[in-house]
């Protein structure tokens, strides 16, 4: 199977320790973040992806919101740019260790921070990427190493 992703999910995941909105959420997440640690292939998608399930069925789920589509936009350009590879609709990817580690080094010194502003975990993730993403769930972000 593949995992579905919207952009901006793509740099949440890098400082995913486990909180969310409420505990379907992070259980979901938890079951998105176990997979891609597995090596499973991520699909981009516009809008609500497997990550937002849990919170559509809300009044008014802010996955639908113009600033996360904004904000969609703003981490596809970034990871794009940094990657040298396309970062948008029905791109499939599997994040292998070495594009986290870069990902990663890049979110902390603040080069894909950008599509950030605005959000309420702002704060909490960066927070977790200067004590050097101790705690993160995806750690080894590919395929599972072996012994």
């Amino acid at each position: 199977m593949t995992v579905r992703i919207r952009a901006h999910h793509l740099l949440c995941m890098l400082a995913y320790v486990g909180k969310g909105y409420s505990s379907a959420f992070v259980e979901g997440y938890d079951r998105v973040v176990e997979r891609l640690g597995d090596g499973e292939d991520l699909l981009l998608v516009t809008g609500p992806d497997d990550i937002c399930k849990p919170l559509l069925e809300d009044a008014q789920p802010h996955c639908l919101c113009d600033s996360v589509t904004e904000r969609d936009k703003r981490a596809a350009a970034a990871v794009e740019a940094l990657l040298g590879r396309p970062v948008r609709e029905g791109v499939r990817m599997v994040l292998e260790p070495d594009m986290l580690r870069r990902m990663r080094e890049a979110f902390r010194t603040g080069h894909l921070r950008g599509a950030c502003q605005g959000c309420e975990w702002f704060d909490l993730c960066t927070g977790i990427a200067g004590d050097g993403f101790r705690g993160v769930r995806l750690s080894n972000g590919g395929r599972k190493q072996c012994a």
